[in-house]
């Protein structure tokens, strides 16, 4: 009796330990299709309450966005190489010539997806759309880093 209670305690540790290994794997292995997520962020509803002269940032139920008046392809070439500066950050898809960009940046520990997507749009007003690949809340990550690239880029990153 006292080695099956052994047994199952160590069963029930292993189950557990596996169980983290398996969705560590799963956060870090299933891919990010393009086509989800290198979408136009001009596209969608997410700039409403959003100024239409002025750069703003701000948090919305869909992720963090920011409207950035003037960016053109020279903001945008420069934002590029803030986000690629930034640790765990590679491009998923687009390109600067192309006039949209999308990055990935993954957490340090579990490595959970952070997708950020910037685009020119009407009058060379730059689109930028950072959100979490999963869950619905990511404790103002997105919204930070946003911020702290928009901050670089007004030093001249």
């Amino acid at each position: 009796m006292k080695y099956v209670r052994w047994a199952m305690g160590y069963g029930l540790i292993f189950a557990l330990v596996a169980g983290i290994l398996a969705l560590a794997a799963m956060v870090r292995l299933v891919p990010i299709d393009p086509l989800v997520w290198h979408v136009d962020p001009s596209q969608f509803r997410l700039w409403e309450g959003v100024a239409k002269t002025e750069a703003e940032v701000m948090q919305t139920p869909a992720g963090a966005v920011a409207r950035v008046p003037g960016l053109g392809a020279g903001g945008l070439r420069r934002l590029n190489a803030i986000a690629l500066a930034t640790p765990r950050t590679v491009v998923l898809a687009g390109s600067v010539a192309k006039g949209r960009i999308t990055w990935v940046t993954r957490s340090a520990l579990w490595g959970f997806p952070d997708i950020t997507t910037a685009g020119i749009g009407a009058d060379e007003v730059g689109y930028i759309w950072a959100r979490q690949r999963y869950g619905s809340v990511d404790g103002g990550v997105n919204l930070a880093r946003l911020r702290a690239w928009l901050a670089a880029l007004d030093q001249g990153g």
